[in-house]
């Protein structure tokens, strides 16, 4: 029959060159003293591109990890068995450096280089990434302590992977554990209790209600000691090469994630290593969270570059009523704004990956405070939203599993619930305007260096100044605090857009979110004059 030949669908979208196809990103990465990564980029493009690597990831997906609390002869044993795919992504993604390589080799650039690369597997398969952004995380907490660093620092730094739980491995990947039951982000609420047994060890018992990758080799856990809420390193195996009393109580049963395991814990007497000093636990442990929170960052900016991606394939593969649906007027204007939205927060990333770099000023690290928490805020609760509209441009296809975007819509949210939900990062954001100024300052002054540019993002950045004064004169600030996060992260996108991006981006970008004109509350909503088909020719 006629109706059985398959046309006007669109090809798969495989082996393609996902870095060279990335213009925002490859531009970015000019930009900021990177040059030297190109050729390590586009391998790594290349790689996540291919058919097989997509292949993986969807079977990692539909593979859900499996716990064996015991062995089959009533041994306790707590592993997670995950799919051959997962292995063969996470040591390829550790084999590239997505998760230690800016310390491992330091240099400017270093950290946008890790950036990209972290980002350009988080675009095909996100779970995996969860273990990979920790253990980045995590080097600058165990440098700081000597004794630590001796052992974990060469297994942090190493390039191979391997996802035994064996003696003396010359690797190793790092989880965190923070949260309670009882308490969530108030980590102060937290009832785990550390026993001193001398030489800066300690015996935990208690629980914890997300322990995410749990069959890292170590974690960075808070507990009670009794000098306050304390850090531990607490390792898988013990130093004589037996199982920690670390107990699996069960796997989280998650909205998507899939591919990654998130678990409840119990310890009964589990072995840890104090890391800092007594009652300084979230102090200790604050700079892992500042770079997860990072990694959230470019997790969801990760997601929108896939959306928008195979929402701008489709569409360009696609005919309905007489021609293409790119070249729709609307559909035109849903995939330029798709794009802008990628395009802004593309250039905030990148920026603040650069300030974390070793030859960062004094200025950067205050920006880079404010900014980090300000872009988290913004990107990972614009994903969801991003994911949704990219999916519609598939119609029916983009619903179904058998294309990756109904995986991209469930994975977003969780950007925005790890390493503080909204609130929890809006409120942070209000705390360091009122106690750390200066931080304000180095943000303002990078924003202002676009001041004369455009007299739209001239006026926004005279209100949003405005709205930071008005905060020592508010009864209740907090009230508005989204509202001022808001207001800064779109002063920054806008900034860098306006110094860096092509006119049509910049333009499109104030008009359609700064402008008195500017669009509605959903995407496709772009003012008139936007030049739509210069944008969404960069998606």
């Amino acid at each position: 029959m006629s109706t059985h030949a398959v046309v006007n669908q669109a090809p798969a979208r495989v082996d393609i060159d996902e870095y060279a196809a990335n213009t925002a990103l490859v531009e970015g990465v000019a930009r900021y003293d990177t040059g030297w990564a190109d050729e390590a980029l586009h391998a790594t493009g290349i790689r996540v591109g291919t058919e097989e690597f997509q292949h993986d990831a969807r079977r990692a997906h539909r593979s859900k990890p499996e716990l064996r609390t015991h062995d089959r002869w009533g041994h306790r044993i707590d592993e997670v068995d995950y799919d051959p795919a997962y292995h063969r992504i996470i040591s390829a993604a550790v084999a590239d450096g997505a998760h230690t390589a800016a310390f491992a080799e330091p240099r400017p650039g270093a950290n946008v280089a890790r950036a990209a690369t972290f980002m350009l597997y988080a675009q095909i398969e996100p779970g995996h990434a969860c273990p990979v952004s920790m253990t980045h995380a995590v080097v600058p907490v165990i440098a700081q302590h000597p004794a630590l660093a001796t052992e974990w620092m060469p297994r942090l730094l190493s390039r191979s992977y391997d996802g035994r739980l064996i003696p003396a491995k010359p690797s190793a990947l790092f989880g965190m554990a923070m949260t309670e039951k009882q308490g969530g982000s108030d980590v102060r609420a937290n009832t785990t209790v550390a026993t001193p047994i001398g030489g800066g060890r300690y015996e935990l018992t208690g629980h914890k209600w997300f322990c995410s990758a749990p069959m890292s080799d170590a974690f960075l856990v808070l507990a009670q000691a009794p000098g306050g809420l304390s850090c531990f390193l607490v390792p898988r195996l013990r130093e004589d090469g037996t199982r920690n009393a670390m107990q699996i109580m069960r796997l989280k049963d998650k909205l998507g994630n899939a591919s990654n395991a998130s678990s409840e814990v119990e310890y009964a007497g589990a072995l840890g290593h104090l890391v800092g000093a007594e009652g300084r636990g979230v102090r200790t442990i604050i700079e892992m969270v500042t770079r997860t929170r990072l990694d959230c960052i470019l997790g969801s900016l990760a997601g929108m570059r896939q959306a928008v991606a195979e929402a701008a394939w489709h569409v360009r593969h696609r005919a309905a009523f007489g021609r293409m649906l790119i070249d729709e007027p609307a559909m035109t204007g849903v995939i330029a704004d798709l794009q802008l939205e990628a395009e802004g927060v593309t250039a905030a990333a990148l920026r603040l990956a650069r300030a974390y770099d070793d030859d960062a000023t004094a200025q950067d690290a205050g920006f880079a405070r404010l900014g980090t928490a300000v872009m988290k805020y913004w990107a990972c609760k614009r994903g969801p939203a991003h994911a949704a509209e990219a999916l519609e441009c598939l119609g029916g296809n983009g619903y179904t599993e058998d294309f990756p975007l109904a995986m991209r819509y469930r994975e977003q949210p969780v950007m925005a619930v790890w390493e503080g939900s909204g609130n929890v990062i809006a409120l942070d954001v209000l705390r360091a305007l009122q106690r750390e100024p200066a931080a304000f300052e180095a943000f303002y002054a990078e924003v202002s260096q676009a001041r004369g540019a455009d007299a739209r993002l001239d006026a926004h950045l005279d209100c949003t100044r405005a709205l930071v004064r008005s905060v020592g004169s508010d009864a209740a600030p907090e009230g508005r605090a989204r509202g001022l996060v808001s207001a800064l992260a779109l002063a920054l996108q806008g900034a860098l857009l306006v110094q860096h991006a092509p006119a049509a981006v910049a333009d499109g970008f104030v008009a359609s979110r700064l402008g008195e004109q500017a669009g509605g509350f959903l995407f496709g909503e772009l003012p008139a004059g936007a030049d739509a088909t210069a944008i969404a020719a960069r998606a």
